[in-house]
């Protein structure tokens, strides 16, 4: 589609080939609701589940029309079948998990974050490609409507020279539809905003300095941090900030960014966050540095749930096909998460952290 001259598609890019045989790994909610509606509507084969509750995944074969159920997980990761795991557990127990997949030859897509820890994230990467298989993580905001197009915007120059960049989301999550994560001692930016430094990184690259806030909302009942603000400085003078409340009770909730230029402005909405887990179709405008001032807004199609949700996969199997590395690689999950844990060292110690403190860990 064009937008101003620029050209601009929300379409999730496919493979080639899309019937490299999937085994998934836990099978809860976001698998059935995000993760095989994507990979149906996209044409790719799943063809066995495991989760450690035997009736969850047979529900979830039954309703997905998986044809395999593996009673174990040493079952899924011995059959010849499967070419690539989707490791949807927690982040306690993916490591472990994904380590014994490599083991078997599997190509990994794991869930963010990768690790709760860096020094576990960077082991894991080390693993994977030691074991010569690729390994994915399912950052997919990065396949949502409204930050591919502005990544496509950006790239084309529509904003000349960056000079702010802010991410606003104020909303009620409902954290009770995930009991333990909701008890995680670090809560908002390792499960929620991790999703938005991500997409950041892949709007505009590596930041220089990270200085974050965190809080809580009275008397909630989440252990870990609710309410963030996060301050990313760039070498170029480019400053971004990533605010966040999830305990917005009234009715006038919002999620929405905006990218700010010497030529033009991005401003947008991220739709998933008014409704989830359906969530609307995110919005996205444009408007040049230049005289008429005239608003242009891109007539966007796919969602975040379900349909961002292919891009990780589709990515990893064109790496596989290619021998290149995915978009979302784990060594590239890497700089996500120095940047994740900067934001949590800033916040304990009340000072700027450079991501590169975060990276003297990785030894």
């Amino acid at each position: 589609m064009n937008l101003a001259g620029y050209e601009v598609d929300d379409a999730i890019p496919l493979p080639v080939r899309r019937d490299w045989g999937i085994g998934i790994i836990g099978c809860g909610g976001i698998v059935n609701y995000a993760h095989l509606p994507a990979y149906q509507a996209s044409g790719f084969r799943v063809i066995a589940c495991h989760d450690r509750d035997l009736t969850a995944a047979e529900r979830t074969a039954a309703d997905h029309h998986i044809p395999k159920v593996a009673t174990t997980l040493d079952d899924l990761l011995a059959d010849d079948d499967v070419e690539i795991v989707d490791i949807a557990v927690t982040p306690a127990a993916q490591v472990a998990i994904a380590e014994r997949a490599a083991a078997a030859g599997k190509h990994l897509l794991c869930q963010k974050p990768l690790a709760l820890d860096y020094p576990a994230a960077a082991r894991l990467v080390a693993t994977a490609r030691e074991a010569g298989v690729k390994l994915a993580v399912n950052q997919q905001m990065r396949w949502d409507a409204g930050i591919r197009v502005a990544h496509q915007l950006i790239g084309q120059g529509a904003l000349g020279q960056l000079a702010d960049a802010r991410i606003e989301v104020s909303v009620r999550t409902p954290w009770h539809l995930w009991p333990w994560m909701a008890q995680s001692p670090q809560l908002e930016v390792m499960y929620h905003s991790i999703h938005y430094h991500d997409s950041l990184r892949f709007l505009l690259g590596e930041p220089q300095r990270v200085t974050a806030v965190h809080g809580r909302f009275p008397e909630q009942s989440e252990t870990g941090e609710t309410r963030t603000a996060t301050v990313l400085e760039y070498e170029n003078g480019l400053i971004t900030l990533v605010d966040v409340n999830h305990h917005n009770w009234s009715d006038d909730a919002y999620a929405r960014f905006r990218f700010l230029g010497s030529g033009g402005i991005i401003t947008g909405t991220i739709g998933l966050l008014y409704d989830y887990p359906h969530g609307r179709v995110d919005t996205l405008s444009y408007q040049a540095n230049e005289e008429p001032r005239v608003w242009h807004e891109a007539p966007l199609r796919t969602r975040w749930i379900p349909d961002a949700f292919a891009g990780p996969m589709a990515s990893l199997m064109q790496a596989i096909e290619s021998g290149g590395e995915p978009e979302t690689s784990g060594a590239d999950n890497l700089g996500t998460l120095r940047v994740v844990h900067a934001a949590y060292r800033s916040a304990a110690e009340g000072r700027s952290i450079a991501p590169a403190e975060v990276a003297l860990e990785e030894g």
